[in-house]
């Protein structure tokens, strides 16, 4: 694969029938190696090893149910108290991200109305704070304070 915007991790990957698999360390089994999928593990190791979350807090790729329809959210994050805090999109490299991309994950977070949202290509990432009057504002680094909302 290729090198992304973050740091340097170590990932299991292995070879099957002529296609790479990845170790998802928080589903706890191998995961095939799309782009997308290489994005969203080095959000899972950016958050486990550089932020330091317990792996406990993070939930990943599961369904939920927005207006009758079944959607897949790629991350969510809860805080120490059990509560969702923070949604995050992962997209392909070659994907930009666009106003389309951050509808997308806020019509996500109608179900779960967390205060943060983050998305990202590996590339470039974005990073959004819910604000009282009901907007979404950009944030010029990831937020360390996300635990405790």
């Amino acid at each position: 694969m290729f090198q992304l915007n973050f740091p340097s991790y170590h990932f299991s990957i292995r070879k099957r029938e002529e296609k790479e698999f990845i170790f998802d360390p928080i589903r706890k089994k191998w995961i095939l190696l799309t782009a997308e999928e290489w994005v969203r593990q080095h959000v899972i190791a950016y958050l486990v090893q550089t932020e330091c979350l317990p792996a406990g807090l993070i939930a990943v790729e599961r369904m939920i149910k927005y207006n009758q329809l079944a959607k897949r959210f790629d991350v969510l994050l809860y805080n120490t108290l059990g509560k969702p805090t923070m949604l995050i999109e992962c997209k392909a490299p070659e994907v930009n991200l666009t106003g389309e991309t951050l509808f997308q994950i806020a019509t996500y977070n109608m179900v779960f109305k967390v205060p943060f949202l983050f998305i990202t290509n590996g590339l470039n990432h974005q990073v959004y704070a819910w604000d009282e009057i009901g907007k979404y504002l950009p944030l010029e680094t990831f937020p360390k304070d996300f635990l405790h909302h």
